[in-house]
């Protein structure tokens, strides 16, 4: 993404915050995440004898970024039961769940915004935006009674409803700061969705046993779970860059030109969530 790898801007807004204690659940065949952030002596030697003094100084950061732990999901059962993996490390403290497709540019990180409010209300928050009504079959949805601006206590959560069906159009946005009872909850969660145990339906559980708050945050998501988001991620990081923005802009103009384009490189602001 750019000039780095999606899941290091997740790691990077997890310290941010404050973290420093990091898991990142992994399956078959990622080993390049623990690669890339682990040291390589090779790697620095030969930048170093060649004078590549940023990208040394960059090779270096990274391997020093956090304590970063990986617990391996055998099988891809769903995003709770990815969630569950780490229990044993979690213990019986609140913690926070990034998703690895998800990119925030916000001036307060965007999971620094969900534990002050979790601080504030207790239980578990998650963050939530508005979504077009075409993508709302993507997303899990909330119905939620509004507290104070941006805060709703949640009343229901639905798994990838059809439009018509859904409560609203106010989405989980992939970022959650969860209490340790969710994975008792978890543990009583059948396979849904997919035929995977989806993290909605254990918070419908939990909603049972405490409050859940959804948390509609300052800044703006970038989703790289599909093609085309991959794509406009790529291009708005880029024409912000301040070593590549200028350049794409050059390349982007003509071209868009030539081919009957509009040209325009000024990226969309942010939008209040609207209930149904």
């Amino acid at each position: 993404m750019v000039d780095k790898p999606t899941i290091q801007y997740v790691v990077e807004e997890a310290i941010a915050a404050g973290v420093d204690d990091i898991i990142i659940i992994t399956g078959r065949d990622k080993r390049a995440i623990e690669d890339h952030f682990d040291r390589s002596s090779e790697l620095e030697h030969f930048l170093k004898e060649h004078g590549k003094e940023r990208e040394l100084k960059q090779v270096q950061e990274i391997s020093s970024l956090a304590e970063i732990h990986y617990v391996r999901q055998k099988t891809p059962r769903g995003l709770g039961d990815a969630i569950y993996c780490a229990r044993k490390h979690v213990g019986d403290e609140p913690f926070a769940v990034m998703l690895g497709d998800t990119i925030h540019v916000s001036e307060v990180p965007v999971v620094k915004q969900l534990m002050d409010v979790q601080h504030q209300v207790g239980g578990s928050v998650i963050a939530v935006e508005q979504v077009p009504r075409e993508k709302i079959k993507d997303y899990g949805i909330i119905a939620g009674n509004r507290v104070r601006d941006r805060l709703y206590k949640v009343m229901d959560l639905v798994e990838k409803p059809q439009p018509d069906a859904a409560p609203s159009n106010i989405a989980i946005a992939g970022t959650y700061v969860l209490s340790p009872g969710i994975f008792e909850c978890i543990e009583r969660t059948k396979p849904g969705y997919n035929n995977e145990i989806q993290l909605t339906d254990a918070l419908r559980l939990l909603m049972q046993k405490e409050d859940i708050h959804a948390w509609q945050f300052h800044g703006k998501r970038y989703d790289v779970g599909d093609m085309l988001g991959w794509m406009r991620t790529n291009f708005e990081l880029t024409l912000k860059s301040d070593a590549y923005g200028k350049q794409l802009k050059e390349f982007l103009t003509p071209l868009l030109n030539d081919s009957g384009g509009t040209c325009s490189f000024e990226l969309p602001s942010e939008k209040p969530a609207i209930e149904k």
